[in-house]
């Protein structure tokens, strides 16, 4: 039967989320409006540029941080294009002047050899992007979601 598998899964993520995520105590009621976007990689950087802005248009109170690391990175290097030639800076400047915090894993950037001032100015750098995302989630209550 396919509905004890569903609920089955269904209880499973309802578990995890209340084990994990402080957002469904009282204290932090107004936590569902914090979403912390997990980017590693650059194919995604378009769709997530995206869905950022349109969860900003149906919630203006919302508070979005955008965490590159890895290949993820790459679009928030100056003079950076998508598949189609579309520059990002633009939508990354239009999306930082509406509150959307983009963060940049330092450690990728050692790795990658790519210095620091060649990341937008829209950018804040973090020791790390793995940690910035546990940090954001279990520290400051955000919700978690991978475009």
């Amino acid at each position: 039967m396919i509905i004890k598998p569903l609920l089955r899964s269904s209880i499973f993520v309802l578990l995890i989320l209340a084990m994990v995520s402080p957002a469904w105590s009282d204290d932090t009621k107004d936590n569902w409006e914090k979403m912390v976007f997990h980017l590693d990689e650059t194919v995604n950087a378009r769709w997530a540029l995206m869905l950022a802005n349109s969860y900003l248009e149906d919630s203006p109170n919302v508070k979005i941080v955008i965490v590159a690391f890895g290949p993820g990175v790459d679009f928030l290097i100056e003079d950076a294009e998508d598949r189609n030639g579309n520059p990002y800076d633009a939508a990354v400047m239009e999306l930082s002047q509406k509150g959307i915090e983009f963060r940049v894993c330092a450690n990728t950037l050692n790795a990658k050899n790519i210095a620091k001032e060649r990341i937008l100015d829209d950018a804040t750098i973090v020791p790390s992007g793995l940690s910035e995302i546990a940090r954001l989630q279990l520290k400051e209550g955000y919700a978690y979601l991978k475009p």
